[in-house]
């Protein structure tokens, strides 16, 4: 049987805490769902950003993350919708258009596109 931490999770959003008992081998938004907790979510298969947390305490592992860089992981972020405890944790919830823009916006931070190329504004 796999082991179990504890998962403290802080809802920006609401301003709530969550306090859900996760094991290795599950899922931590999922698992938090099963235990009550209302939190935010979209795809559930790690492609958004919806489900975004910056990692205040302990260690996950989020092998199928492919909505946040390397860059953010080694930042501190992960994806609960694919993510694992490795120990007693403690998160925080992140605005999705938050984590969106330092994921992205290099790329589309330039105004209206057309064929690749900015727009003037009207």
């Amino acid at each position: 049987m796999s082991k179990t931490h504890v998962v403290k999770i802080r809802d920006r959003t609401t301003g709530k805490e969550h306090i859900v008992e996760v094991r290795e081998d599950q899922y931590i938004l999922q698992t938090a769902e099963q235990q009550d907790a209302k939190l935010p979510f979209l795809c559930r298969n790690g492609a958004c950003t919806s489900c975004a947390v910056k990692i205040i305490s302990g260690e996950l592992h989020q092998p199928e993350a492919m909505g946040l860089s390397p860059k953010l992981k080694e930042q501190g972020y992960a994806l609960l919708c694919v993510s694992y405890p490795r120990s007693d944790l403690e998160v925080e919830t992140q605005e999705e258009d938050e984590v969106y823009q330092m994921q992205f916006g290099r790329y589309f931070a330039r105004g209206k596109v057309r064929f690749g190329l900015p727009l003037d504004e009207d």
